[in-house]
């Protein structure tokens, strides 16, 4: 090995790299010169720190639970450094409305520093105007300090732990003593506590925490000389008493200003996100996911040998009608045995909505597993939206396949217009409704508005690798010999006799959807809490034991109610399997309703438009999702019951 300059390390030699694993987690690789000196650190899992190096705060996004719409941190008229400049994001993250910045706070580490200046402004009518209004609408400031958000601290209700909420407030509305005049002030004094864990061994020391105490003072001072102005209102991170707060009015001057204190911690940096993601009704969460898995595990057991029972019973007797008079009276499933593999109506649209639902299965499957490893944690900003997006692409192939091998087994013969269909039907529909939302939030002058180029990229992802994936699939799918039925279908289709009104198709398809939707609606309270309330969530564990639930409940409750259906002499199956399990995703929607309405506090309409907008995208992919589960559960299980028993 040669090692090149490089952070102020000597040009030349030769040596060896040697790395180690320190007790807290952290990875260090390091450069050992020939003589056996060791010179330094070249790279480290985590970021360390010497006593005086710079720290730089980076500003995001300002963001509120109210609009659901993110700004971006310079909208408002804060202190701006000579040259902003841009973090690279990652797709997730410009998805997410993410847009990470430099900004005027900086520090050094381990040297604590009290009232320090960052800039002064005179807001004009317009400044005034969006500070009230993002006030108003209790928008966050969102800022990072070594990967880590900062955040406000406030107490559990035990009152023992300690729980972060995710930034700092823009301000507050407040009245003076005597008035009834309702005002606006601004936090414009930030007070950063700086936690670290110090490497035993040596001077180094990591990040594990960053917190924020907002205040809001209207500071004075005599005379203006920038950063090094003396303030008359604080001094040694002394607050005079009876300052009054900063009022944001037109033609008002706020100086805006900052405190840093340093505190070492026992925190370890591998646990440095655990306070993060401390949730506050854990007991509830587990109790309740426990509960749901518990009576959901006890009725698809009940089913499933209920189903046993009856199917060995069934089987047993068809397969003892010997003479033809009996064969001739028999009644039920083996009745319609000519009609119940013929293909349905529409049978096009119904392989590209199985071809769909696979590919959005696949895409689920990989993305949970890559959580579960760790890949996909919070710290990881937008690697899970990221994710979902790569995979959602390359698993096209499993689309194009499944549905070419369906389209096949009906006889079908324009295998080219069929995969036409799969590759753009259900991505089209997401990409309109997106681009509509997307020229909302643009509207709204939001950051949240995905731009040209990131749409562009997602384009070329659809068109450049998707649909080529798509028709290599269904390529190798229609290459392949097509599914046997297990019996033959008769030329002339059997009359179907009336029904049962609790076995038409509205009522058994409605019906049906409950019990699937019942598997996943307390887990499904959680993922809306952290997607719209601004909270992390982590426990992959616990979602995709949820998600194999909702699999295993959508196959036995689609099998019961098809068995009903072919005893009852009715063999359109196809679509109703389909539907039955997919029903689930109007309970989900009405749920989302529910939601709406009780837990949050939207009053902008273009805000509650987003919101019933990315819902009813969420809603129709799992309505594919589920429905191809079910599918293909009840196809499995009527080509196994047609094939068990003896047909003349």
């Amino acid at each position: 090995w040669r090692w090149r300059h490089r952070d102020g390390l000597p040009r030349g030699g030769t040596g060896m790299i040697v790395w180690r694993r320190h007790e807290d987690g952290c990875l260090e690789v390091a450069w050992r010169r020939g003589d056996g000196c060791l010179l330094a650190a070249l790279w480290w899992a985590c970021r360390l720190e010497c006593q005086g190096d710079d720290l730089q705060v980076k500003v995001n996004k300002l963001s509120s639970t109210k609009t659901q719409l993110p700004y971006d941190y310079y909208f408002l008229k804060y202190c701006k450094p000579q040259k902003i400049l841009n973090s690279a994001e990652n797709l997730g993250e410009v998805l997410r409305g993410d847009r990470i910045e430099n900004s005027v706070y900086t520090f050094k580490m381990r040297e604590e520093a009290s009232c320090q200046v960052g800039c002064r402004h005179k807001l004009d009518a317009e400044s005034a105007k969006n500070f009230k209004e993002k006030i108003d609408d209790e928008y966050r400031v969102n800022m990072i300090l070594d990967n880590l958000p900062v955040a406000v601290i406030r107490q559990r209700r035990d009152g023992q732990t300690k729980v972060y909420e995710h930034g700092f407030r823009v301000g507050f509305k407040g009245k003076y003593s005597g008035s009834q005049e309702e005002k606006y002030f601004i936090h414009n004094h930030l007070v950063f506590k700086v936690m670290y864990h110090k490497d035993p061994e040596t001077d180094f020391a990591r990040i594990v925490g960053f917190e924020v105490t907002p205040n809001s003072i209207a500071h004075e001072y005599k005379d203006w000389k920038d950063q090094e102005t003396q303030l008359l209102t604080c001094s040694k991170n002394i607050i005079q008493s009876g300052t009054p707060p900063q009022e944001v009015e037109a033609d008002k001057e706020i100086v805006f200003t900052y405190d840093v204190k340093f505190e070492e911690s026992d925190i370890k940096w591998a646990s440095r996100w655990d306070t993060y993601l401390l949730m506050n009704d854990d007991q509830i969460h587990w109790f309740s996911i426990i509960n749901s898995l518990m009576i959901v595990l006890f009725l698809s057991g009940m089913v499933a040998m209920i189903m046993m029972r009856t199917l060995y019973r069934d089987i047993s007797n068809y397969n003892q009608l010997d003479t033809q008079d009996e064969a001739q009276e028999e009644t039920g499933w083996k009745l319609v045995h000519g009609d119940v593999f013929r293909p349905p109506l529409n049978s096009s649209l119904l392989c590209v909505y199985v071809g769909t639902g696979v590919q959005i299965l696949a895409m689920t499957l990989v993305t949970m597993i890559f959580a579960l490893l760790g890949f996909l944690s919070p710290s990881n900003r937008g690697g899970l939206m990221t994710a979902m997006v790569l995979l959602w692409v390359f698993m096209g192939l499993f689309a194009g396949y499944s549905s070419a091998r369906l389209y096949k087994m009906f006889k079908g013969t324009e295998w080219k217009k069929n995969t036409l269909k799969t590759a753009f039907m259900f991505p089209g529909i997401l990409f309109t409704l997106f681009f509509v939302l997307n020229a909302l939030i643009w509207g709204e002058k939001s950051s949240g508005a995905v731009p040209f180029g990131t749409m562009l990229a997602l384009m070329l992802l659809w068109f450049g690798i998707s649909v080529p994936l798509v028709f290599v699939g269904s390529y190798l799918g229609f290459k392949k010999a097509p599914i046997e039925d297990p019996v033959k279908t008769n030329k002339i289709p059997r009359q179907i006799p009336e029904q049962a009104w609790y076995m038409t198709p509205i009522f058994s398809i409605l019906i049906g959807g409950i019990l699937p939707f019942g598997a996943v609606f307390i887990e499904l309270f959680f993922i809306l809490t952290s997607i719209w309330l601004n909270q992390f969530y982590y426990i992959f564990g616990f979602l995709f034991i949820v998600f194999v639930i909702l699999i295993i409940t959508c196959a036995e409750i689609t099998i019961v109610l098809c068995y009903f259906q072919l005893c009852s002499e009715d063999y359109y199956w196809w679509w109703r399997s389909y539907l039955t399990a997919g029903s689930s995703a109007l309970y989900l929607f009405l749920y989302s309703i529910f939601y709406f309405f009780t837990k949050l506090e939207i009053t902008k309409l273009v805000s509650g438009i987003l919101y019933f907008g990315y819902m009813l995208i969420g809603s129709y992919a799992f309505f594919v999702l589920t429905g191809t589960i079910g599918f293909y559960a009840c196809l499995w299980f009527v080509r196994k019951i047609y094939s068990s028993v003896k047909i003349d």
